[in-house]
């Protein structure tokens, strides 16, 4: 049964609605940072599979308006940036970038452990390791039949397409605990000089913040819409020197560049950075994209992979958790902006990077803002950690 577009969206957004619900009813999610589309997202999966054992009918959805979702929102995201910020974290971006390419050799390590242990062959590692876990579902597609004819293993694809299903599950539910941990722990808090870019607060707005009016919120989506299409634009020319980068990333760039220079180049020109109705339109592409990409997965292709798989992820899951906790964290300044970082780096270094901004939008919900966090980590995670990834899962596989 293939669902539409437009019913798609339709149903992503039923489904946050579910989401918030039960994290509003849920004491553990609420309290762990779950985030709504998370749980939402994993409720509407089980749905789905249920039906299919009883059926037999698989439900499948167009997903391209969820795809267009996530370009605006991180166009959303660049907006907000402001070059003095970028500037100031520029060490930190460098440490989380250092961080992440040791970690992406550990997940290979552990994966070729996996294999071992198991009994599966050698190159299938990178296929429980960083090609399906940091790389995702696009990476693990995209090497699945290179692994297939290298190895002679027939599931291999099958196996990639699991670990990154299973990956993205572990990274949408741990990040949050771990952070409400860390900040606990060490009692950290926000710093009263930010303001939230992402996840604005349940409750209604304080004195000092003035509701939203539709001038405002139109102001902020023609701003995100300008970006997009002068991103659509840039990654034309990156393509034509040869370079392919998601579509997400210029887009971001060039929200960077324009919060940076239309406020000097036109004060008296409203600009919408920093604004209630511009993290409302994040808040909606993010929830949206992250309820349809967690409500289409087909949970049912877990079937029949067995005790192998899930021990594998296991072993993942432990390893990202101790790396986070004694290595990330500390390395990231062991301050609130590490904290988040901390939830972020579950989320991409097991999923993908709306995963990792949406764990990090939910602790920053409950316990204040981090907009360093929320800028740094997706240059990190989305512009510069593919090119490395490539090159350890070609070393990997070729064993």
């Amino acid at each position: 049964m293939q669902i539409p577009a437009f019913p798609a969206v339709t149903c992503g957004i039923i489904v946050f609605f579910v989401g918030a619900f039960l994290t509003r009813r849920v004491p553990f999610l609420r309290d762990y940072n779950i985030p709504e589309p998370v749980a939402g997202g994993l409720m509407a999966a089980l749905v789905t599979w249920v039906y299919f054992l009883v059926s037999g009918t698989q439900i499948t959805f167009d997903l391209i308006v969820r795809d267009q979702l996530l370009v605006i929102f991180f166009a959303t995201l660049g907006l907000n940036a402001r070059f003095s910020d970028l500037l100031a974290g520029g060490r930190l971006l460098g440490i989380l970038l250092a961080l992440t390419v040791i970690f992406i050799l550990i997940q290979n390590a552990v994966g070729l452990l996996g294999t071992n242990l198991f009994g599966l062959p050698a190159s299938v590692s990178v296929l429980v390791g960083s090609a399906s876990l940091i790389g995702g579902h696009g990476t693990a597609i995209a090497w699945g039949p290179t692994i297939t004819s290298v190895s002679g293993f027939a599931a291999a694809e099958e196996i990639g397409i699991a670990a990154a299903t299973l990956g993205l599950v572990a990274a949408a539910l741990i990040g949050g605990p771990l952070a409400k941990h860390l900040i606990e722990r060490d009692k950290l808090e926000a710093s009263d000089n930010d303001t939230l870019i992402v996840g604005l607060p349940d409750e209604d707005p304080g004195p000092g913040e003035p509701d939203i009016d539709h001038i405002e919120l139109m102001r902020a989506i023609l701003a995100a819409h300008v970006a997009v299409l002068l991103g659509y634009l840039a990654n034309q020319w990156i393509s034509d020197l040869g370079l392919t980068l998601p579509l997400f990333v210029p887009c971001m760039l060039v929200a960077i560049v324009m919060a940076n220079t239309i406020p000097y180049l036109f004060p008296t020109l409203p600009w919408p950075g920093g604004t209630r109705a511009l993290a409302v339109v994040s808040d909606y592409c993010l929830s949206v994209f992250l309820a349809m990409s967690l409500m289409s997965m087909q949970l049912w292709t877990l079937a029949g992979l067995g005790g192998p798989l899930v021990g594998i992820l296991i072993l993942q899951v432990v390893a990202a958790m101790v790396f986070i906790l004694f290595v990330v964290y500390r390395f990231t300044g062991a301050d609130y902006t590490a904290a988040v970082l901390s939830a972020g780096f579950a989320g991409f270094s097991l999923g993908a990077t709306p995963t990792a901004i949406a764990n990090m939008s939910s602790v920053t919900k409950h316990h204040g803002p981090a907009p360093l966090a929320l800028i740094i980590l997706p240059l990190v995670s989305a512009f510069f950690v593919d090119l490395v990834n490539a090159m350890v899962i070609q070393f990997f596989a070729g064993l």
